[in-house]
Parts: C-alpha cells; structure tokens; sequence
C-alpha cells in the first residue's frame, strides 16, 4: 500500500460510522456511481479524480468489476456493462406495489390520457421507479432511475408530506434553493408552508416550478400502516390545461388509482 493509500485509510477511519462499515464496498459503489450519462466511458485516471481515490486503489476496483461482469475495458477507457442492471432492477423487484402498481398506472393513462410516474424519496431527490409515458413534455429525457429535485415535484411534495418536521427541515437544508422557474418556490418558509398544505389535503400540485409548462399532479402510496412509501402522479402541458383544469379533471381518477394501489399492497402485507 502506498503512502497516500494509508493515508486515506487512516482517515477514511475516523469518518467510518461504526465497525460494521466496510470502506472497500463504500469505495466500489463511488466508482460504479462515477459513470453516469456525461461520463459513460472513463480512463483509470478519470475514475480516480471522480472518487478522490489513488489511481492504485481505483485501478484494483475496477478490475474487479471487470472480474465480475459489471464493467468492460477498451483500451484505455472503462464503461459499465448492462449486467449493472440487475443491481437496480433488484431493488424495484423487492418493492411490494412494483407489481400491483403497474397495471393500475397504465389504466390510469389510459383514462387520462397523459403521462403518470410513481417514485420515491431519496435524501433530497426523487427517484423514478414507474413511467407510463403519452407525450413529451418535459425536456429532461425520464426514465426509471431519473431523479428531479425533491422540493419542485408534485410528487416529491408529497413524499416529503410523510417526513416529520426534523426531516423535512434537514431536506430544505440541504437542497440547492435555486429558482428553475420564475414560478419556484425558494424560500424555506414558503416550501414549508407548501409541504404542510399538501399533509393536510392529501395531493399536490406543482405549476411550473420545475420547468416552464410542466403542470403536475400528485397522490401518495401508502402501505398497510398508512406510511406514504411512494406517490404517482399526472403529468400535463400548460398549454393545453391549467394547473386548476388538471386538477378538475384529474384529481379523482388519480386518487382512485393510488388508493387502489393502497389497498392492493395492504392486501399483500
């Protein structure tokens, strides 16, 4: 092990969380997680820079992951194989409304007539885990694994409706409170004030907060306890319906799909 290398280990130590953290596997998920769409093919060096790890340390992770399947080589570059979905796809397998939740999504869509989504929360982001999509009306290309800012999403608002307030205080935090829109809402206290109305009537809706001409429309998935464990939602263009309008013609069916949801996930335990 080179200087450097115990250097790191000797404070990757002291920041270690208790004894049951393994730093090798901490170190593995940040190189697969350095490769993203920008960065989908990587030099030893690259992936070094990206992860704040020795070239050593960096080289003997990837070569392990090329062992295993999950990464490819070509000459000097690095790129993740499609094995590396099973990692995600092992996740979205284990949630108890995967099943039940797209069948209903897609009658959804099919009654409506517009795009509908189910994610999740992560930290300040969520995350995408269902997409039945109609037209594009959004610039940024979803798909499952896509992830939007938590506080600018119908959806992420009502996820963050089921933290208590400590939580959702370490959400608005650590968010970058940047305006997208002339529409977003920055201010803290405004977003709490948002968030505590959306506990209270149960949906949200979001009107070009996040981008010019997204309207979007949000329930939540509750599991056997009531705890909002997901939310779906309805996506539609400004142009063609108002935040009002969509929430007219919307809010019924898309309440009865997610307390369907509900209901059929409490039915699985």
């Amino acid at each position: 092990m080179s200087a450097a290398e115990s250097a790191a280990e000797s404070a990757d130590v002291t920041e270690r969380p208790g004894d049951a953290y393994v730093q090798s596997f901490a170190r593995g998920l940040a190189v697969i997680r350095a490769f993203n769409a920008e960065r989908p093919a990587q030099t030893l060096t690259d992936v070094a820079q990206a992860t704040g790890l020795t070239r050593a340390g960096a080289r003997r992770i990837l070569l392990t992951l090329v062992a295993l399947g999950y990464v490819e080589t070509e000459g000097r570059l690095f790129r993740l194989t499609p094995r590396i979905l099973d990692l995600g796809f092992a996740y979205l397998t284990s949630m108890p409304f995967w099943n039940v939740a797209e069948p209903v999504i897609e009658s959804l869509v099919a009654t409506v007539h517009e795009s509908s989504s189910a994610a999740v929360l992560d930290g300040d982001e969520i995350v995408y885990v269902l997409r039945v999509p109609t037209h594009k009306i959004i610039t940024v290309n979803l798909s499952i694994g896509s992830r939007l800012p938590a506080l600018w999403t119908s959806m992420g608002r009502v996820l963050l409706s089921g933290l208590d307030d400590a939580a959702l205080d370490r959400v608005i935090a650590q968010a970058p409170l940047e305006a997208r829109t002339p529409r977003t809402l920055v201010e803290p206290a405004a977003l709490r004030e948002e968030i505590a109305r959306v506990r209270a009537q149960g949906w949200a809706v979001v009107d070009q907060e996040l981008e010019r001409g997204l309207i979007s429309l949000s329930a939540p998935i509750r599991n056997r306890q009531g705890r909002i464990i997901a939310a779906i939602n309805i996506s539609g263009n400004a142009q063609r319906k108002s935040a009002k309008q969509m929430v007219k013609a919307f809010l019924t069916p898309l309440q009865s799909a997610s307390e369907e949801i509900s209901a059929l996930i409490a039915r699985r335990g």
